[in-house]
This record gives C-alpha cells, sequence and structure tokens, in this order.
C-alpha cells in the first residue's frame, strides 16, 4: 500500500517538474518548495549527529575542550545574516570561510599545475604524449597576451583555440549525457514503476 502511495507522489512530483517545460505554473513551484523543504528537513539531522555532536558537543562537554568554544561561536554568528539589524555579524565567519579556501591552493597547484606540467615535460615516446605537449605548448601560446596574434605565432595560437574547443565540447556533452541519462531514467520510472507498460 506505501509503496504504491510512494509511486504516485514520485510520479507526481516528476510531471510536475516536466510541466515547467511548458510555462511556471503552480505544480512546478509547489514541487521546487517541497524539494527545499524536504532537503533541509532531511539535512538538519545530519548536520546535527555529524556536525554539532562530534565537533561542538562532545569536545566542549565531555572532554572539556574549552577552546573549541570560540570557533563555535564564530560559526553560530551566520545565524545572525537572517536578522536585518544584525547581519553584519555574519560577515565575520563569512570572511574567515574565505580565509580558509587559502589553504586549498597549495593542493590545487599541485593537482591543476604541476602535474600538468610533469606530463608534458616526458620523453615523446608517443602519440598521446606528443598531443598533450602540443596542446599544452599552443594554448600557452593563446594566452600570451604581450605579443600579437599575427604571421606564424597565429597559426600556433589557432591550433590552441581548436585544443580549447575540443576540450569544452568533450566537457559539455558530458553534462548533457549525464542529464540525459537522468531522463531516461525518469521516463523509464513513469512508463515502468508508474503505469506498469514496461517490465
Amino acid at each position: 500500500m506505501f509503496e504504491v502511495i510512494g509511486t504516485w507522489v514520485a510520479a507526481f512530483c516528476t510531471l510536475s517538474i516536466f510541466s515547467f517545460l511548458y510555462k511556471d505554473n503552480p505544480f512546478y513551484r509547489f514541487v521546487e518548495h517541497l524539494f527545499i523543504g524536504v532537503s533541509v528537513g532531511y539535512g538538519l539531522p545530519i548536520v546535527y549527529h555529524n556536525v554539532f555532536i562530534p565537533y561542538v558537543y562532545t569536545p566542549i562537554f565531555l572532554r572539556h575542550e574549552f577552546i573549541i568554544i570560540i570557533p563555535s561561536l564564530i560559526g553560530f554568528l551566520f545565524v545572525f545574516r537572517f536578522h536585518s539589524k544584525l547581519s553584519w555579524l555574519s560577515r565575520y565567519p563569512i570572511t574567515f570561510s574565505m580565509g580558509m579556501v587559502g589553504l586549498g591552493v597549495p593542493m590545487s597547484l599541485h593537482a591543476n599545475t604541476l602535474v600538468q606540467m610533469r606530463s608534458s615535460m616526458l620523453p615523446l615516446t608517443n602519440i598521446n604524449l606528443v598531443v598533450i605537449f602540443v596542446g599544452t605548448v599552443t594554448i600557452l601560446f593563446y594566452f600570451f597576451f604581450s605579443k600579437a596574434h599575427e604571421g606564424t605565432y597565429k597559426s600556433f595560437t589557432r591550433i590552441g583555440v581548436w585544443y580549447m574547443m575540443i576540450g569544452f565540447g568533450a566537457s559539455f556533452g558530458y553534462t548533457v549525457m549525464a542529464r540525459l541519462s537522468l531522463l531516461i531514467g525518469r521516463i523509464q520510472f513513469l512508463v515502468g514503476d508508474w503505469l506498469g507498460l514496461i517490465q
């Protein structure tokens, strides 16, 4: 019984979301708000059990590590974002959060720059390494803005443009393919689980 009700509710929500393809309507807005509400309601207990208990309650009240009170109070200032007169207090934890991004710069530099540099400096023993080397050099030529793109230099930059367009196209194609796979899953649910037309 509950499985049947769940299937009908899921079908109603799916069709309501698809109805936005026609135009904005109350069904779409209802399901949109329902999704946000359910997500927040589901996320709050997870944050409570996985963040507040192990990182705030347990260290302060059970292990008496009172130094944790300072970052806890800074994090609590986020709540003032919803207060019209005291919203300026929320800028402090936002500032700390943005500062923490700086800790990821060395790892990002290693993952996105040094590894690619190492890959382009290998001996050119096969076609894959040649393609990587040519792509790296020609794309760097394209972004060398202190020299005008003309003559032979322009030919190298055009190769770099082709490399970038192929990369952007592959990324976009991967994104579209992922979205189509989600669409196929929902259509299979509607036609199979809901309508029972496929087994």
